[in-house]
């Protein structure tokens, strides 16, 4: 379950978000805890997200454009739909993601873990895969 106090300081905005985020960077248990949170449409756009637990999310529809979601954990995220253009998800654990029809253009996937996860009808046109797990992707319908 999401702690209601990352998700309180989530909706007070970006710069406030990322403020947080610059001064606890060294502190591990500070690491944002959104595990199952429902920001169905939220901008997240620029927003950091390094590391955070983003399990079983619902972040259908939301704008990650330039979001750093570098080691973030998405697994069982719904992402259907999200506009993740940009962002950077390296090394990302992004297990059984649903990200049907999501905008992954120029998005940094490198070494991420896509085992598993719905790709139909994602846009990876210029994504960057390099060293990416792709097992057992579901591809049919995939535009690049």
């Amino acid at each position: 379950m999401a702690s209601q106090k990352h998700l309180d300081l989530l909706s007070s905005g970006k710069t406030l978000w990322n403020k947080w985020r610059r001064a606890s960077a060294d502190v591990q248990a500070l690491e944002p805890d959104l595990h199952g949170a429902d920001l169905h449409g939220v901008d997240l756009h620029g927003f950091n997200f390094h590391g955070a637990d983003l399990t079983e999310a619902n972040l259908q529809e939301a704008d990650l454009r330039e979001a750093d979601l570098r080691e973030a954990d998405l697994r069982n995220a719904n992402l259907r739909s999200a506009d993740l253009s940009d962002a950077n998800l390296l090394k990302a654990h992004i297990q059984w993601a649903d990200l049907r029809g999501a905008n992954l253009c120029r998005t940094n996937l490198k070494e991420a873990d896509l085992s598993k996860a719905d790709l139909r009808g994602a846009d990876l046109d210029g994504a960057i895969l390099g060293k990416a797990k792709i097992d057992e992707v579901k591809t049919s319908e995939l535009s690049r």
